[in-house]
């Protein structure tokens, strides 16, 4: 039996990924953890009998009623994530936990040289280089579930890296890609949730409304292919059929396509390198259907070009852009600023900041926590 910890197991990855691993012969659900959504957890725990839960919020913690299961031992705190993820029976790692507060989890995982099904891309974002290089070390494998990047993953398996003439990550344009410019100045907390595609939590709609989660997901492709900001684009494809493209030397793309769900890069990630059949979507050849791209409009949305320039420089900047962007998005799901000012608040403050080239850990933490009080001032100006 393969275990498995799921990190983040309330959210949207956390909940697929569930579905998934029940569906599958000799693997079986090892640890479950979440923050805030304890009965949803406490459901999990009943009907999965995993060896561990983790509370990772004592606050919340102390204010809910745990099942009383006789399989399962609940494990309150964060620090208890970080033991989870390096418990020596587990085998892969889903580490599904959103923003910053996934990465030391992650990174523990990593350390005690995991498979680590990697849907925290923030930890990339964040700290891609020293990541990588540790995963080198540890012999870690990293497989991603963002769906774009497990395209690229399965377009480059048995390619010569030398032959990518580039990656083009696709991106569905969300809630706004229709939208104008005044539009766009009075869209409200409503309406940016309103993604036409896919579900998923608040934070990470906003990100696909302002396109940030595709800047978030070039910074990520930077560091997991080991490629030049020059050779990763976004494509606006609003179908959400294909999941990324790349194009090699000789003019050839290659491209995965699938419908727009999410089990299907979770079930490729946690089986890799086999692959297996699971409760996934087909595409149905037998009905017609048409397939749209064109290219971004960075005046509508300029948060892509931070993404280039943030995966250009590396170093500290990573850490800043992403912390200024989950503060700005729960500024604006708070009503303190509109739309447009999470793109001018993280480039505001991504400009200000005392870039280093090469941080270690501690201090892309430091720098992360700098961000936050920055995005702060910033709304208070």
């Amino acid at each position: 039996m393969r275990k498995i910890a799921i990190l983040g197991s309330t959210g949207s990855i956390g909940t697929n990924a569930i579905q998934v691993v029940n569906s599958l012969d000799n693997y079986e659900l090892f640890a479950l953890s979440a923050h805030s959504k304890l009965q949803v957890l406490g459901e999990q725990v009943i009907a999965n009998r995993p060896a561990f839960a983790v509370a990772s919020d004592p606050e919340t913690a102390r204010k809910s009623t745990f099942p009383d299961v006789d399989e399962t031992d609940f494990l309150i705190g964060h620090d208890h994530l970080e033991t989870i993820a390096s418990h020596p029976d587990v085998d892969v790692v889903l580490a599904a936990i959103v923003g910053a507060a996934g990465l030391r989890s992650t990174w523990a995982a990593i350390e005690s040289g995991k498979q680590v099904a990697l849907a925290n891309k923030e930890t990339l974002v964040v700290a891609g280089p020293l990541a990588m290089s540790l995963a080198k070390q540890r012999n870690a494998t990293i497989l991603p579930v963002d769906s774009e990047h497990s395209a690229i993953f399965q377009a480059l398996n048995g390619e010569n890296p030398k032959n990518i003439r580039k990656v083009i990550l696709t991106a569905s344009g969300g809630p706004f890609r229709n939208a104008s410019m005044d539009e766009l100045r009075c869209a409200t907390v409503k309406s940016a949730l309103n993604h036409p595609t896919w579900q998923m939590g608040p934070k990470i709609t906003v990100d696909s409304a302002t396109m940030m989660n595709k800047s978030l997901e070039l910074i990520e492709a930077r560091w997991l292919f080991d490629l030049p900001a020059e050779k990763i684009e976004v494509v606006i494809h609003p179908q959400s059929i294909v999941h990324s493209l790349v194009e090699f030397v000789d003019g050839s793309v290659m491209a995965q396509l699938s419908p727009p769900d999410m089990k299907l890069p979770i079930l490729y990630a946690l089986t890799y390198p086999d692959r297996s059949s699971g409760p996934t979507e087909k595409l149905d050849f037998r009905e017609a259907f048409h397939l749209d791209f064109q290219p971004p409009d960075f005046e509508k949305f300029p948060a892509l070009l931070l993404g280039s320039e943030v995966a250009r420089n590396g170093g500290t900047t990573g850490a800043v852009l992403n912390a200024a962007n989950e503060a700005a998005v729960a500024a604006f799901l708070n009503g303190q600023i509109g739309f447009l000012d999470i793109t001018r608040a993280c480039r505001d403050v991504l400009k200000q900041h005392d870039f280093d080239p090469s941080p270690t850990l501690d201090q892309l933490i430091s720098m992360d926590l700098w961000a936050r009080k920055e995005i702060n001032k910033w709304i208070a100006a």
